[in-house]
Protein backbone atom coordinates (compact mmCIF):
# COMPACT_ATOMS: atom_id res chain seq x y z
CA UNK A 1 0.00 0.00 0.00
CA UNK A 2 1.44 3.76 -1.41
CA UNK A 3 -0.65 6.48 -0.18
CA UNK A 4 0.31 10.11 -0.60
CA UNK A 5 -1.38 13.01 0.83
CA UNK A 6 -1.43 16.39 0.84
CA UNK A 7 0.89 17.93 3.64
CA UNK A 8 11.89 16.61 27.83
CA UNK A 9 8.19 15.59 27.09
CA UNK A 10 5.50 18.33 27.04
CA UNK A 11 2.04 17.71 28.36
CA UNK A 12 -1.31 17.02 25.71
CA UNK A 13 -4.32 19.43 26.64
CA UNK A 14 -6.99 16.82 27.26
CA UNK A 15 -8.95 19.19 24.09
CA UNK A 16 -6.50 17.30 21.79
CA UNK A 17 -5.95 13.56 23.10
CA UNK A 18 -8.48 12.54 20.09
CA UNK A 19 -5.78 13.90 17.81
CA UNK A 20 -2.90 12.40 19.78
CA UNK A 21 -1.91 9.06 19.90
CA UNK A 22 -3.30 6.33 22.30
CA UNK A 23 -1.51 5.02 24.55
CA UNK A 24 0.95 2.26 23.41
CA UNK A 25 0.37 -1.34 23.16
CA UNK A 26 3.35 -4.05 24.37
CA UNK A 27 3.91 -4.70 20.35
CA UNK A 28 4.47 -0.74 19.85
CA UNK A 29 7.81 1.22 19.67
CA UNK A 30 7.08 4.47 20.68
CA UNK A 31 11.00 5.38 20.68
CA UNK A 32 11.95 7.98 18.79
CA UNK A 33 15.38 9.13 16.93
CA UNK A 34 15.79 12.77 16.10
CA UNK A 35 18.65 13.80 13.40
CA UNK A 36 19.75 17.18 12.45
CA UNK A 37 20.88 16.89 9.23
CA UNK A 38 21.74 20.19 8.87
CA UNK A 39 21.81 22.55 5.43
CA UNK A 40 21.34 19.11 2.79
CA UNK A 41 20.78 19.79 -1.14
CA UNK A 42 16.87 18.96 -1.38
CA UNK A 43 18.10 15.76 -3.41
CA UNK A 44 20.81 14.43 -0.90
CA UNK A 45 18.05 14.63 2.27
CA UNK A 46 15.70 12.84 -0.28
CA UNK A 47 17.38 10.12 -1.32
CA UNK A 48 18.66 9.67 2.75
CA UNK A 49 14.62 9.43 3.36
CA UNK A 50 14.33 6.41 0.61
CA UNK A 51 17.17 4.46 2.58
CA UNK A 52 15.90 4.73 5.81
CA UNK A 53 12.46 4.11 4.64
CA UNK A 54 13.82 1.20 2.67
CA UNK A 55 15.61 -0.55 5.62
CA UNK A 56 12.14 0.07 8.09
CA UNK A 57 10.30 -1.49 4.97
CA UNK A 58 12.88 -4.32 4.85
CA UNK A 59 12.65 -4.85 8.73
CA UNK A 60 8.49 -5.19 8.47
CA UNK A 61 9.43 -7.56 6.06
CA UNK A 62 11.28 -9.76 7.87
CA UNK A 63 8.95 -9.33 10.67
CA UNK A 64 6.31 -10.97 9.02
CA UNK A 65 8.42 -14.02 7.80
CA UNK A 66 9.70 -14.30 11.61
CA UNK A 67 6.41 -14.26 12.65
CA UNK A 68 5.20 -16.97 10.35
CA UNK A 69 8.30 -19.14 11.72
CA UNK A 70 6.86 -18.46 15.68
CA UNK A 71 9.70 -16.22 16.21
CA UNK A 72 9.54 -12.84 17.73
CA UNK A 73 9.74 -9.91 15.37
CA UNK A 74 12.14 -7.04 16.12
CA UNK A 75 10.92 -3.04 17.11
CA UNK A 76 10.80 -1.17 13.86
CA UNK A 77 12.75 2.14 14.33
CA UNK A 78 11.37 5.84 14.17
CA UNK A 79 13.01 8.81 12.89
CA UNK A 80 12.48 12.72 12.88
CA UNK A 81 15.01 13.97 10.32
CA UNK A 82 15.41 18.08 10.91
CA UNK A 83 17.01 20.20 7.90
CA UNK A 84 17.15 23.37 5.57
CA UNK A 85 17.71 23.25 2.02
CA UNK A 86 18.83 25.99 -0.52
CA UNK A 87 16.30 27.25 -2.67
CA UNK A 88 14.55 24.60 -4.46
CA UNK A 89 10.59 23.87 -5.79
CA UNK A 90 9.18 20.70 -5.17
CA UNK A 91 5.90 19.35 -7.11
CA UNK A 92 3.86 16.60 -5.55
CA UNK A 93 2.17 13.60 -7.56
CA UNK A 94 -1.41 15.61 -7.51
CA UNK A 95 0.47 18.98 -9.31
CA UNK A 96 0.17 21.12 -11.88
CA UNK A 97 3.57 21.66 -13.82
CA UNK A 98 2.24 25.10 -14.70
CA UNK A 99 1.96 26.06 -11.08
CA UNK A 100 5.57 27.07 -11.27
CA UNK A 101 6.01 30.10 -12.93
CA UNK A 102 9.63 30.17 -13.60
CA UNK A 103 11.47 28.12 -16.78
CA UNK A 104 14.72 26.83 -16.62
CA UNK A 105 16.58 30.61 -16.95
CA UNK A 106 14.52 32.04 -13.95
CA UNK A 107 15.34 29.19 -11.43
CA UNK A 108 18.93 29.72 -12.32
CA UNK A 109 18.66 33.38 -12.14
CA UNK A 110 17.46 33.53 -8.68
CA UNK A 111 19.56 30.07 -7.55
CA UNK A 112 16.71 27.92 -7.47
CA UNK A 113 16.33 23.85 -8.47
CA UNK A 114 13.06 22.13 -9.50
CA UNK A 115 12.17 18.20 -8.97
CA UNK A 116 9.34 16.56 -9.13
CA UNK A 117 8.18 13.87 -6.50
CA UNK A 118 6.16 11.42 -5.03
CA UNK A 119 4.49 12.93 -1.96
CA UNK A 120 1.27 14.24 -1.86
CA UNK A 121 0.20 17.85 -2.81
CA UNK A 122 1.26 20.10 -5.51
CA UNK A 123 4.06 22.91 -5.81
CA UNK A 124 5.56 24.37 -2.67
CA UNK A 125 9.42 25.59 -1.89
CA UNK A 126 11.84 25.32 0.52
CA UNK A 127 14.85 27.27 1.31
CA UNK A 128 17.29 29.08 3.56
CA UNK A 129 15.29 29.81 7.01
CA UNK A 130 12.84 27.47 6.79
CA UNK A 131 12.33 24.63 9.12
CA UNK A 132 11.58 21.05 6.96
CA UNK A 133 10.53 18.24 8.66
CA UNK A 134 10.89 14.37 7.94
CA UNK A 135 9.26 11.81 9.97
CA UNK A 136 9.92 8.23 9.23
CA UNK A 137 7.52 6.75 11.39
CA UNK A 138 6.10 3.27 11.30
CA UNK A 139 2.50 3.70 12.24
CA UNK A 140 1.83 0.39 13.16
CA UNK A 141 4.02 1.81 16.38
CA UNK A 142 1.13 4.84 16.55
CA UNK A 143 -2.27 4.23 14.64
CA UNK A 144 -2.57 3.56 11.46
CA UNK A 145 -4.78 6.33 10.05
CA UNK A 146 -3.11 8.99 7.44
CA UNK A 147 -5.69 11.74 7.95
CA UNK A 148 -5.12 11.74 11.88
CA UNK A 149 -1.26 11.36 11.35
CA UNK A 150 -1.31 14.79 9.20
CA UNK A 151 -3.54 16.48 12.13
CA UNK A 152 -0.62 15.44 14.96
CA UNK A 153 1.98 17.47 12.58
CA UNK A 154 -0.57 20.50 12.24
CA UNK A 155 -1.04 20.46 16.10
CA UNK A 156 2.55 20.38 16.27
CA UNK A 157 3.27 23.34 14.71
CA UNK A 158 0.54 25.16 15.89
CA UNK A 159 1.68 24.47 19.70
CA UNK A 160 5.38 25.33 18.46
CA UNK A 161 3.95 28.58 17.29
CA UNK A 162 1.77 29.42 20.32
CA UNK A 163 4.93 29.06 22.12
CA UNK A 164 5.87 32.26 20.38
CA UNK A 165 2.85 34.13 20.89
CA UNK A 166 1.25 33.37 17.21
CA UNK A 167 -1.89 32.28 16.81
CA UNK A 168 -2.54 29.42 14.27
CA UNK A 169 -4.68 26.56 13.25
CA UNK A 170 -6.08 25.01 10.42
CA UNK A 171 -8.50 26.00 7.33
CA UNK A 172 -10.96 22.84 6.16
CA UNK A 173 -10.39 21.15 3.09
CA UNK A 174 -6.47 22.81 3.05
CA UNK A 175 -4.17 20.86 4.44
CA UNK A 176 -1.38 22.71 6.63
CA UNK A 177 -1.20 25.39 9.10
CA UNK A 178 -2.24 29.04 9.31
CA UNK A 179 -2.68 32.66 10.04
CA UNK A 180 -6.18 34.00 10.43
CA UNK A 181 -7.50 31.19 9.30
CA UNK A 182 -11.22 31.96 10.61
CA UNK A 183 -13.74 32.24 8.55
CA UNK A 184 -14.18 35.78 7.25
CA UNK A 185 -10.46 36.70 8.51
CA UNK A 186 -9.34 39.14 6.57
CA UNK A 187 -5.66 37.97 5.51
CA UNK A 188 -5.53 33.98 5.70
CA UNK A 189 -1.95 32.90 4.66
CA UNK A 190 0.08 29.58 5.21
CA UNK A 191 2.97 29.45 7.65
CA UNK A 192 3.56 25.94 6.92
CA UNK A 193 2.93 23.33 4.23
CA UNK A 194 2.86 19.48 4.15
CA UNK A 195 2.64 16.47 2.01
CA UNK A 196 3.66 13.15 3.18
CA UNK A 197 3.91 9.69 1.64
CA UNK A 198 2.70 6.62 3.19
CA UNK A 199 4.09 2.82 2.13
CA UNK A 200 2.97 -0.08 4.47
CA UNK A 201 2.56 2.60 6.89
CA UNK A 202 6.06 3.81 7.13
CA UNK A 203 5.76 7.49 6.33
CA UNK A 204 7.84 9.95 4.43
CA UNK A 205 8.24 13.42 3.57
CA UNK A 206 6.50 15.60 6.18
CA UNK A 207 6.58 19.61 6.88
CA UNK A 208 8.34 23.01 6.20
CA UNK A 209 7.65 25.81 8.17
CA UNK A 210 8.35 29.02 7.44
CA UNK A 211 10.64 30.56 10.05
CA UNK A 212 13.03 33.43 8.59
CA UNK A 213 11.97 32.51 5.35
CA UNK A 214 12.49 34.81 1.97
CA UNK A 215 8.47 34.82 0.68
CA UNK A 216 9.49 36.58 -2.42
CA UNK A 217 10.38 32.88 -3.62
CA UNK A 218 6.78 31.83 -2.86
CA UNK A 219 5.66 34.55 -5.96
CA UNK A 220 7.47 32.37 -8.24
CA UNK A 221 4.78 29.93 -8.04
CA UNK A 222 0.89 29.05 -7.23
CA UNK A 223 1.54 27.80 -3.63
CA UNK A 224 0.12 24.02 -2.99
CA UNK A 225 -2.17 25.26 -6.21
CA UNK A 226 -4.12 27.52 -3.99
CA UNK A 227 -4.08 31.24 -5.82
CA UNK A 228 -6.19 33.24 -3.57
CA UNK A 229 -4.28 32.95 -0.13
CA UNK A 230 -0.72 34.52 1.01
CA UNK A 231 1.91 33.02 2.87
CA UNK A 232 3.52 34.35 5.95
CA UNK A 233 6.86 33.43 8.40
CA UNK A 234 7.81 33.66 12.21
CA UNK A 235 9.94 36.48 11.32
CA UNK A 236 7.37 38.40 9.56
CA UNK A 237 4.90 37.93 12.41
CA UNK A 238 7.29 38.46 14.96
CA UNK A 239 9.00 41.12 13.31
CA UNK A 240 12.69 39.62 14.62
CA UNK A 241 14.94 36.60 13.58
CA UNK A 242 14.68 33.19 15.07
CA UNK A 243 17.04 30.72 15.29
CA UNK A 244 16.00 27.71 13.39
CA UNK A 245 17.20 25.67 16.60
CA UNK A 246 14.86 27.72 19.10
CA UNK A 247 12.05 26.54 17.09
CA UNK A 248 12.98 22.56 16.68
CA UNK A 249 13.51 22.85 20.42
CA UNK A 250 9.80 23.95 20.54
CA UNK A 251 8.30 21.67 18.00
CA UNK A 252 10.15 18.43 18.66
CA UNK A 253 8.70 18.11 22.39
CA UNK A 254 5.51 19.01 21.25
CA UNK A 255 5.54 16.19 18.22
CA UNK A 256 6.55 13.71 21.04
CA UNK A 257 4.17 14.15 23.42
CA UNK A 258 1.25 14.11 20.39
CA UNK A 259 2.87 10.90 19.31
CA UNK A 260 3.17 9.56 22.98
CA UNK A 261 6.92 8.83 21.56
CA UNK A 262 9.96 8.69 23.95
CA UNK A 263 13.54 9.95 22.68
CA UNK A 264 16.29 7.56 21.87
CA UNK A 265 19.80 7.92 20.96
CA UNK A 266 21.61 6.11 17.80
Amino acid sequence: MDTVLTSCIASVPDTLLPIAAPAATPQQNRALQVRDLGVQPYEAAWAYQESVLADTLERKKQNRDAIERGESPVPTPNYLLLCEHPHVYTLGKSGKPEHLLLNEAGLAHHGATFHRINRGGDITYHGPGQLVGYPILDLDNFFTDIHRYLRVLEEAVILTLADFGVSAGRIAGLTGVWLDWKEGAPNPRKICAMGVKCSRWVTMHGFALNVNTDLSYFSHIIPCGIDDKAVASLQQELGRAVPLTEVAARLVPHLMALLRATPTEE
